[in-house]
């Protein structure tokens, strides 16, 4: 009988570790669960601003190209072609 005892006492102090593990790998788990939604919201900030610095660098490439630099005239010069193509389209919707 004090076999059966020492078995169940034995079970009861395994079962008390594996609880109090199973309580801290929650706690790890929901600490990591916050430190990813944080840098996901850290990535989603770094696009934006990436996206605005592409836009910015694009409006500055156009802008030299305006003033003079031979560099991206090439580029401002697609872009005029394709706002005309645009122009000429919305003002051909307006005809029919």
């Amino acid at each position: 009988m004090s076999e059966i005892g020492g078995i169940v006492d034995s079970l009861e102090v395994r079962f008390q570790r594996l609880f109090k593990k199973m309580e801290s790998l929650q706690q790890a788990n929901h600490e990591l669960a916050v430190k990813l939604e944080e840098s996901d919201a850290v990535i989603e900030n770094q696009n934006q601003e990436i996206k605005n610095l592409r836009s910015n660098f694009d409006s500055i490439k156009i802008t030299n190209s305006l003033l003079g630099s031979d560099e991206y005239k090439r580029d401002t010069k697609q872009k005029i072609n394709s706002l005309i193509r645009e122009i000429d389209y919305c003002i051909a919707q307006l005809s029919d």
